[in-house]
């Protein structure tokens, strides 16, 4: 069972047990992301991801891994490290999972939450449109992110989305 996951530089040959994750697109980039997996019993071994990196995240309560590449969303069990879905062409630049194992996703304007698959996202509402949207940091059940009001680009604000009610509210201006 994955219990961390890291993304990494490309490893020597032979460092670790390697898995490659790809999938037969026209679309692809040359572009690949390794992530290093630890596993409960402390083996460790590597994924290589289609795609530039950016995220990854565990959620033990849905035993599952979320890796978001620039090509791929890829979501893998976590006992076995196979695939569930894949989704490609992903316009999220930010992941994280929250304290209660749901998986929070952002593109630059919008946050939305998955459960149990990729294919359904909650998108969430906010008190204002916004725009450059960035995870910070976890303080308890709430995830503070940063942002832009839209269209107002001159208005920087904290934000914070109280993961046990996914409401989502203006901390303060920056």
């Amino acid at each position: 069972m994955i219990s961390e996951a890291e993304i990494i530089n490309q490893p020597y040959s032979g460092k670790f047990t390697e898995r490659i994750y790809d999938n037969q697109s026209p679309w692809n980039s040359s572009n690949w992301t390794w992530i290093k997996f630890t596993n409960h019993d402390f083996s460790q071994w590597c994924g290589e991801f289609r795609g530039s990196p950016r995220e990854v995240a565990i959620s033990p309560s849905l035993k599952t891994t979320l890796v978001l590449t620039s090509d791929y969303l890829y979501l893998l069990n976590s006992e076995n490290g196979d695939i569930l879905e894949i989704e490609d062409q992903p316009q999220y630049h930010n992941l994280t999972v929250s304290p209660n194992g749901e998986y929070i996703i952002a593109d630059y304007y919008n946050i939305e939450i998955i459960t149990d698959s990729i294919k359904t996202k909650k998108q969430l509402t906010t008190p204002i449109k916004m725009d450059q949207i960035k995870f910070k940091n976890w303080e308890n059940d709430k995830l503070i992110f940063i942002c832009d009001e839209f269209l107002n680009w001159d208005r920087h604000l904290v934000m914070e989305l109280d993961s046990s009610n996914s409401m989502i509210q203006i901390k303060n201006d920056i």
